[in-house]
């Protein structure tokens, strides 16, 4: 393509330029695995490449720098595949199309994945250079990180001799991530039974949510869909029978979810309507703020099958009120970072059984195991059961952090001015490799990408140039 050819440094946008020709989705990076094998066996470099198509690049330190401490660069190989409306671009087997406007570098009609090929490309361009120095170098490369952090959790990190980690999957520059949450996914399940009812059927809908990330903006006081239809059901069924035939909602575990349907039979069609309406008014006030869009609608619906009993319908209705939801605690080392949080992201009712999947985060590995426990007791009392999977630590911040303290010397005297540290209510790589590394000395970097996952991602060339020259000092610095 050789768009990005004079850009400074080359090396850096040479290897990212390269990456964005080799398609490389999330559970789509053999060709991208073993493109980095081969400049490892191209440069006689020590690599071990694994089934899962994780990849670790070694290379031992430059002169003067063999008693000093390895350090691990990492990044994940993966990206994000989406396109723009009428992009015919097939991303399982065409390269991006890439493009510069002034400062920023852009794919055509998809995203860039400058999330987290940028990772890569400075790694790759350290492994790479002849005048660069150094300590030994781990270049460690992961897969389906946007999936589930699927690569780190499997990895094997006993090739690796590093106890300092520079990941570079932040998206802001001069923000030092020190700390993050780690969490799994949860289900509660509970077994449904039907019966015929004679009632009018309705279909209820609670929507126009602004939503969000269930880490990032689990802070805001947005509304979930799945929670506040527990409240209008159960407003409805305060002033007559009703019966649930069907509740599902939201889309992805991790996203607060936006809408959330209902079908529901009710013995007396105007209180449940009646009722349907002052809980829209109530929940607008309530959320005038933050979801102002907010809309409760109830509707004529025809019934396709029974609806549950009155004892399950009941229990449902019980979940949807009492299930845990939201910030449960906050840090007290951390000023305003939510410590321990869940979110009801995907709610679906099938013919013998309801699922309510969280998202479920903690920076603390205890609060998470509690959390897991009230769910673990609440449905059990209900006749269900819970299921976990994609279980990741917590990243812990450190007081002390010797690599923490040099990268912000050197970003003071390059910058002018202090770097912010930051811990995230998100899951980061770094929580699972500091389970699987004791005592590893963390950060997170990376220079400024815009709009990641969508389209609209761009990065910018100038922030990428000043990281640059900055990792390139931290490891000159790292020479002790």
């Amino acid at each position: 393509m050789n768009v990005l050819s004079q850009l400074e440094p080359q090396s850096v946008f040479r290897f990212f330029e390269q990456m964005c020709a080799i398609p490389h989705g999330s559970g789509n990076t053999k060709a991208i695995s073993d493109w980095c094998a081969a400049f490892a066996q191209e440069r006689n470099l020590e690599y071990h490449q694994d089934a899962d198509n994780n990849i670790i690049i070694i290379k031992e330190a430059t002169p003067g720098y063999e008693q000093a401490e390895p350090v691990i660069l990492q990044g994940h190989l993966d990206m994000v595949c989406e396109k723009e409306p009428g992009c015919t671009k097939d991303m399982e087997k065409e390269g991006l199309d890439l493009e510069v406007d002034g400062d920023l570098i852009r794919a055509k009609g998809t995203t860039l994945g400058g999330d987290d090929g940028i990772a890569v490309a400075m790694a790759l361009a350290v492994l790479d250079a002849d005048d660069i120095v150094h300590p030994r170098v781990e270049a460690v490369f992961t897969i389906d990180e946007e999936i589930g952090l699927l690569g780190a959790d499997s990895l094997d990190v006993s090739p690796l001799q590093g106890h300092k980690m520079i990941n570079m999957d932040s998206e802001v520059e001069g923000i030092f991530t020190v700390s993050c949450a780690g969490g799994n996914t949860t289900t509660c399940i509970l077994p449904l039974r039907r019966n015929a009812f004679s009632g009018c059927p309705l279909r209820v809908t609670v929507g126009g949510l602004t939503g969000g990330h269930s880490g990032a903006e689990i802070d805001k006081g947005r509304a979930n869909a799945n929670m506040l239809m527990g409240r209008v059901l159960q407003a409805a069924a305060a002033r007559t029978e009703l019966r649930l035939t069907a509740v599902n909602g939201g889309l992805k575990n991790n996203a607060i979810p936006v809408e959330s349907v209902a079908c529901i039979m009710v013995e007396n069609e105007a209180k449940a309507r009646a009722a349907i309406t002052e809980m829209e008014q109530a929940l607008q006030i309530e959320y005038h703020l933050t979801d102002p869009n907010l809309f409760v609608r109830a509707e004529a619906e025809q019934p396709a099958q029974n609806p549950l009993d009155a004892e399950t319908t009941g229990k449902v209705l019980c979940m949807l009120t009492c299930l845990p939801n939201g910030i449960q605690a906050m840090s007290a080392d951390i000023p305003g970072l939510v410590q321990t949080s869940l979110n009801l992201g995907i709610l679906t009712t099938a013919d013998e059984e309801l699922c309510a999947v969280f998202s479920l985060r903690s920076s603390i590995d205890s609060q998470k195991e509690m959390l897991k426990n009230r769910l673990t007791c609440l449905m059990a009392q209900l006749g269900g059961h819970v299921e976990f999977e994609g279980e990741y630590t917590g990243w812990q911040y450190q007081e002390h952090s010797p690599l923490r303290e040099l990268m912000a010397e050197v970003f003071e005297e390059q910058y002018g001015k202090a770097p912010k540290i930051e811990a995230i209510h998100a899951g980061l790589e770094c929580g699972l490799f500091a389970g699987k590394i004791p005592g590893l000395d963390c950060v997170s970097i990376g220079p400024d990408l815009m709009e990641i996952h969508t389209p609209r991602e761009r990065m910018s060339i100038s922030s990428v140039q000043r990281v640059w020259r900055f990792l390139v000092e931290v490891l000159k610095r790292s020479k002790s």
